[in-house]
C-alpha cells in the first residue's frame, strides 16, 4: 500500500497474506469462512487441488511469533478468468484447517460500491518497492466508471470492476504483493462488508491511475456457490 499508515494489532482481523510457491507471489486475500480466502483470480494458477499456498493470518507482523500458517488444499479460480482482460479476477482458497479469526462479509448488490473505501496489505509501499513486514491500510475514494475510463485509459470491464483512488494526484493506491487483498468499507449496521479486490492497475499511486478493483456485488451469489463447493 502506497501513502498508507500502519494497521493495528486486530484492526482488520480478516486479513491474509498469501505466499505461492508455484510462482513465488505474493498476494493479500480476506477470511470468506474461516478456512476459505478471498483472493484474485491472477494470484493463482487454475482450479484444483492445490498445497503450494500458505496463508498467514492473525497478525500484522508477519515475523509474529503468534502468526498462524495454514496450507492450501484446494483452489477454485473463476471460471472464465483470463489474464488478457483481467475480468471476473477473484478466486477461492480452501485452507487445510481453519483460521480463528473473523471473517469479511461481502457485498451482494451495488449498494455500497460508492463512498470512500478501506485497502490494506503488506504489498509495496512505493512502485518497485519491497514487500513489507507490517500491514498497512490506506482509504481511498471511488471513482466513477465514466472518471476511470477517461482519466487513465484504462479498458474497464462493466460491471466486473471498480476504480478507487486518486486519479487527479496520485499518492495513495494499492501496489505489488497487495493483489487479491480486500477493498471495504462500513455498511448501514456499522461493520465491514467488501466491495472489491485488489486487481490492477498502471504502476502504483501515479496521478491520472486510479486502482482498479474486481466489483464483487456482481460476483457473489457465484462465490458462495463456488464456497459450497469446497
Amino acid at each position: 500500500v502506497v501513502g498508507g499508515t500502519r494497521a493495528a494489532q486486530g484492526e482488520f482481523p480478516f486479513m491474509v497474506r498469501l505466499i505461492n510457491e508455484e510462482n513465488e507471489g505474493f498476494c493479500g486475500g480476506a477470511l470468506y469462512a474461516q478456512d476459505i480466502v478471498l483472493t484474485a483470480a491472477h494470484c493463482v494458477s487454475g482450479s484444483g487441488n492445490n498445497t503450494s499456498i500458505t496463508a498467514t493470518g492473525g497478525v500484522v507482523d508477519l515475523q509474529s511469533s503468534s502468526a498462524v500458517k495454514v496450507r492450501s488444499t484446494k483452489v477454485l479460480q473463476a471460471p472464465g478468468f483470463t489474464k488478457e482482460t483481467y475480468g471476473k479476477d477473484w478466486a477461492l482458497i480452501k485452507l487445510a484447517q481453519p483460521i480463528n479469526q473473523p471473517t469479511l462479509k461481502i457485498a451482494t448488490t451495488t449498494a455500497y460500491n460508492q463512498g470512500t473505501f478501506t485497502v490494506a496489505g503488506w504489498g509495496a509501499n512505493r512502485e518497485g518497492g519491497s514487500q513489507q513486514r507490517y500491514l498497512l491500510k490506506a482509504n481511498v475514494p471511488f471513482v466513477s466508471d465514466a472518471a476511470c475510463r477517461s482519466s487513465s485509459s484504462f479498458i474497464l470491464v462493466a460491471n466486473e470492476m471498480i476504480c478507487a483512488g486518486y486519479p487527479d494526484t496520485g499518492g495513495v493506491d494499492t501496489c505489488q504483493g497487495d493483489s487479491g487483498g480486500p477493498m471495504f468499507r462500513k455498511d448501514n449496521a456499522d461493520e465491514w462488508i467488501q466491495v472489491g479486490i485488489v486487481s490492477w492497475g498502471y504502476g502504483c499511486a501515479r496521478p491520472g491511475y486510479p486502482g482498479v478493483y474486481t466489483e464483487v456485488s456482481t460476483f457473489a451469489s457465484a462465490i458462495a456457490s463456488a464456497a459450497r463447493t469446497l
